[in-house]
């Protein structure tokens, strides 16, 4: 029980170290390898509920550590909620089933499947920013890089996965990180508090995932009543509107689709109209 205790401990102080900075950028962290694909000659075919192996930054732990990983991390976040560190792992160790369904759909889904076997990644080493800077005004890719730009954010900010056991499912909760600020592109919203609850709604209903549900419910809590009022009456009821009525956000290949305008890419989604805010 001491050892336990002291590995999961060790853990939530290394991640505890880093404040409330995001963790290291992705161009130079490491890339989750792609799982066997397809079986080549004299090779078993792949079962669909094959377990992958161990990926670069994995850290090994048992259930029980598991749970004492999401208590302290859960009540960190709730402490804190600029903590992505305490978000990130809150979301790693109690979102197994909400991301085993996203890994299900996917699947299942010919854009999704592609994203599952190519595993593309997010950052400033795998895209080229100037040249999404000279798309024409309205394209995806243009509104994407405005987006931060405005709010003074970068791809490199999203922590690697460490303690998701199966690598296919690692790669889905890290492509769940990734896109994140395409999300908040396509649903118009500013990194602040507001913005944030409101896609976290939007995503809570999307995914399911207990982190971003956890999110939706007490981020409003660090708001001003006129900002709540705006919240409850405006933008949950349409961030739960569109998160039900939008395909899965996970199975669109982004980065094919720069060029696409913003205003289509929402109408193939499913993403409803924006509400008109004053604050």
């Amino acid at each position: 029980m001491v050892m336990v205790l002291g590995r999961a401990g060790r853990a939530l102080r290394l991640l505890s170290g880093r404040g409330g900075r995001p963790g290291p950028g992705l161009g130079g962290g490491s890339v989750l390898p792609a799982a066997p694909l397809s079986a080549g000659p004299g090779q078993e075919a792949a079962t669909p509920d094959i377990q992958y192996g161990p990926y670069p930054s994995h850290i090994a732990t048992s259930p029980l550590q598991k749970i004492l990983l999401a208590s302290g991390s859960a009540l960190m976040a709730l402490y804190n909620p600029y903590r992505h560190d305490m978000v990130a792992v809150l979301g790693e160790t109690t979102g197994l089933l909400a991301i085993r369904k996203l890994r299900d759909g996917m699947r299942n889904h010919p854009e999704g499947n592609q994203i599952l076997q190519e595993r593309p990644r997010i950052s400033t080493s795998t895209m080229d920013l100037a040249s999404l800077r000279e798309l024409p005004e309205g394209a995806f890719g243009r509104e994407y890089v405005r987006f931060l730009d405005v709010n003074q954010v970068t791809p490199d900010s999203r922590m690697p996965v460490k303690f998701v056991d199966d690598e296919e499912l690692a790669y889905v909760i890290q492509r769940y990180r990734e896109v994140h600020d395409f999300m908040h592109t396509l649903l118009g919203m500013p990194t602040n508090i507001l913005g944030e609850v409101a896609v976290k709604w939007f995503e809570a209903v999307q995914t399911g995932l207990p982190m971003c549900i956890l999110g939706a419910v007490f981020g409003p809590l660090l708001l001003s009543a006129r900002k709540m009022q705006v919240l409850t009456t405006d933008l949950i009821p349409w961030a739960v509107q569109s998160g039900r009525a939008a395909q899965c956000v996970m199975n669109f290949y982004y980065e094919k689709r720069w060029e696409q305008s913003l205003e289509s890419l929402r109408e193939e989604i499913g993403i409803l109209p924006s509400p008109t805010i004053q604050i």
